[in-house]
């Protein structure tokens, strides 16, 4: 059900959840300040309560409210990428953000969206909380009819078009050490933090034996289909039965079994268009009811195809 950013801030503050759409994907919006309307996201989601949300902020400042100091680098990193698809985890004075938001950590992750309908919603209603507009696990909303298709057409979606980007935000965290650490590989790549931090952050994987991740994203299994996703580095015809036909993610500008069926992420040299398609192809395998879908994974390693060929090895995982 499209709905306008006045009826959306209207549902917002009358403690009800909604779909907004980002630069990255669209989220699931609650109101940061009310406590039974963020467990109505967990609920629809499905999602667990171990697993953090990012609070959404209309401008940077508004994260004093929040926190006692900011840290080191704040104001570098805010000027460069906020508004935009970065997000950060601080520490944060307990009592103004709600256990459920951050998981009972002592951290909770800021971001300021892109997208003029999600600033006017946030200037209107104030800090939302807004995870990805999906089914816990699955691949992420990029549209406002993959919001409609997972909740239903009566389910209230602000309809801001496809998202630009079509990857949800990097995530950094400040170590101990004061260096910044990616936690989630996201739209902005590792190479473009490096050019405004001034070193390369390392990219930081959950370890299996820590119970709460400290940011969205973090599961071992996430963005994945029903379909079951196989990695291939390079494809070798002799492998395969070719009187099947191959269900294939790949490159227009590659050649493929003749029986194949290709699903497109664009041209090999074309990160921004794979990001953008990413979520959308995955999705359109379950419209089909393909079962079995082998994935070209043999792209370059800097720039957005590392987050490219992270969320595929996650949406690949059993």
């Amino acid at each position: 059900m499209k709905i306008s950013v006045e009826k959306a801030a209207t549902v917002l503050k009358a403690g009800d959840i909604v779909a907004i759409p980002t630069e990255t994907v669209y989220g699931l919006a609650a109101l940061a300040s009310d406590k039974k309307a963020v467990a109505k996201i967990f609920a629809k989601k499905g999602r667990p309560c171990s697993n953090p949300l990012i609070i959404h902020l209309a401008k940077a400042l508004d994260i004093i409210a929040y926190v006692e100091e900011l840290p080191q680098l704040f104001f570098v990193l805010t000027k460069a990428f906020w508004p935009g698809p970065l997000t950060l985890v601080l520490p944060i004075i307990e009592s103004k953000i709600d256990p459920s938001i951050r998981a009972n950590l002592k951290t909770a992750a800021f971001r300021v969206p892109d997208h003029p309908l999600a600033r006017q919603v946030l200037n209107l209603a104030g800090p939302l909380v807004m995870p990805s507009s999906n089914p816990s696990g699955s691949p992420s909303a990029t549209a406002a009819v993959h919001v409609e298709d997972d909740f239903g057409v009566n389910f209230p979606v602000l309809d801001g078009g496809d998202c630009l980007l079509g990857l949800e935000s990097t995530i950094l965290y400040l170590d101990e050490n004061e260096c910044w650490k990616i936690i989630r590989q996201g739209a902005i790549s590792q190479s473009a933090l490096a050019n405004v931090l001034g070193y390369t952050p390392e990219i930081e994987i959950l370890n299996k034996n820590q119970q709460t991740p400290l940011c969205p994203g973090q599961l071992f299994r996430h963005y994945a289909p029903k379909a079951r996703l196989h990695l291939i580095e390079k494809f070798n015809v002799e492998k395969f039965n070719l009187n099947e036909q191959l269900v294939i993610i790949g490159f227009e500008d590659r050649k493929y079994p003749d029986n194949s069926r290709l699903y497109s992420l664009g041209k090999s040299n074309d990160d921004k268009m794979a990001a953008t398609r990413l979520y959308s192809v995955l999705r359109k395998l379950d419209t089909d009811d393909v079962k079995i879908a082998h994935v070209d994974i043999n792209f370059q390693d800097h720039g957005l195809w590392k987050t490219i060929k992270e969320r595929l090895i996650k949406a690949s995982q059993p």
